[in-house]
């Protein structure tokens, strides 16, 4: 999927429960997350899923969380990043709070 248009919650802060445990965590708790954009169009390569972004740290964890979470395997997937600056990725259906 391509994301022409930025995402609706981009730049701002959303809270999200993560469906699965996040690894700079120690569970699953709602987190404060910043939507930077949808994850194609932060990292400006619109033709890839984030199935497809070997090596990149937020994608093999997002993988790990979405296999175990059972999170649907498409692309309504945003970047942005936590409190701490750490950079994540979530599936829509993880955002649980609107913008703050």
């Amino acid at each position: 999927m391509q994301h022409t248009t930025t995402h609706p919650l981009a730049g701002q802060t959303v809270t999200v429960a993560p469906a699965a445990a996040l690894f700079s965590y120690a569970g699953s708790e709602p987190i404060e997350f910043r939507v930077d954009d949808w994850n194609d169009r932060a990292f400006g390569q619109s033709w890839k899923s984030w199935m497809d972004m070997e090596g990149h740290p937020a994608s093999l964890s997002y993988a790990q969380r979405a296999a175990v979470g059972h999170l649907p395997l498409d692309n309504d997937v945003v970047y942005g990043r936590d409190a701490r600056g750490l950079g994540h990725l979530f599936h829509t259906s993880e955002i649980t709070g609107g913008a703050q």
